[in-house]
């Protein structure tokens, strides 16, 4: 089975690894909640086209151990850097949805470009969605607060009430049939109470706009105009602008569980961002070269 240990703490952590080893390294960090299974409408057709798609389960989640300790960004990026040091990739595009934006955003701040070419940020709630110093106009954390106490009393009924919302699928195209709804709470259900509190304990302190400015690799922001959990102007349009070199892309109608409503264009905007990397990258390699 493909697991390795986090660097931090020894943690087993599981992963895929899918497509040719040789092809554009493409790996992805799910939202809160979920592992790789959620990425299936990108990483299977990107795989079948050539690439090499790795997702990670971060610790509490999918497969991997479930810890007490460790939920917080630094070691999350961490235990993400710590699976590309396993697999010795480099050239990677890392693909971050919600809370995963965070995840690698801080993986690369953190750890460098000696194996990170570029990211997508899917979703995200980066730069921060709760009240920060980075973010005055952010959700009360009283608010937050109190909806922790209905996610503790019933993770299930909260999972439920919030599908609508996640999809936006009271917009036209967004319909999700109700087997993979229910498949997806019960993925989220398989995480356990204390990853679920610590992952949500992540996404309430996170405060990533000190970070931006010195990302120095290609950044693709994709987003929903109608993402409830991620308002578009507090999120990828803020990422966007303090980033020196970003795309933002926005998705009419697009909830925040575009990777399954606009699964088909998604994957097709991923592969575009990076084969122009890749073509880029050969074109930046050959001209060094040349001098």
């Amino acid at each position: 089975m493909p697991y390795f240990e986090s660097p931090v703490d020894g943690t087993r952590l599981y992963y895929i690894d899918h497509g040719p080893a040789d092809g554009p390294v493409a790996v992805f960090v799910a939202s809160a909640y979920l592992g790789h299974e959620m990425w299936e409408y990108q990483t299977l057709p990107l795989a079948e086209a050539g690439y090499r798609c790795v997702a990670l389960d971060r610790r509490g989640h999918g497969r991997s151990d479930s810890p007490w300790s460790g939920f917080d960004l630094d070691t999350l990026a961490d235990d993400l850097h710590g699976l590309l040091d396993h697999l010795d990739l480099r050239g990677v595009t890392l693909i971050g949805h919600s809370i995963g934006t965070g995840e690698v955003l801080r993986c690369l701040t953190r750890h460098g470009t000696a194996r990170v070419a570029r990211l997508a940020l899917v979703a995200g709630v980066s730069p921060g969605v709760v009240r920060s110093p980075g973010t005055p106009d952010g959700v009360d954390p009283e608010v937050v607060r109190a909806d922790d106490e209905v996610f503790r009393r019933d993770r299930a009924a909260w999972f439920a009430s919030g599908v609508d919302a996640f999809f936006a699928s009271h917009l036209p195209g967004n319909e999700v049939s109700p087997e993979y709804v229910r498949y997806l709470v019960d993925l989220c259900m398989s995480t356990g109470p204390r990853a679920a509190m610590g992952i949500r304990g992540v996404v309430a302190d996170l405060d990533a706009v000190a970070e931006l400015p010195s990302v120095n690799v290609p950044v693709l922001v994709v987003h929903g105009t109608d993402d409830t959990s991620a308002p578009l102007d507090r999120t990828a349009e803020r990422v966007a602008r303090l980033v020196p070199d970003s795309t933002l892309k926005v998705y009419e109608r697009g909830g925040h569980g575009l990777f399954v409503t606009h699964g088909e264009r998604l994957t097709a905007d991923l592969r575009e961002f990076i084969d122009a990397g890749a073509a880029r990258d050969i074109a930046l390699a050959g001209a060094k070269s040349d001098a």
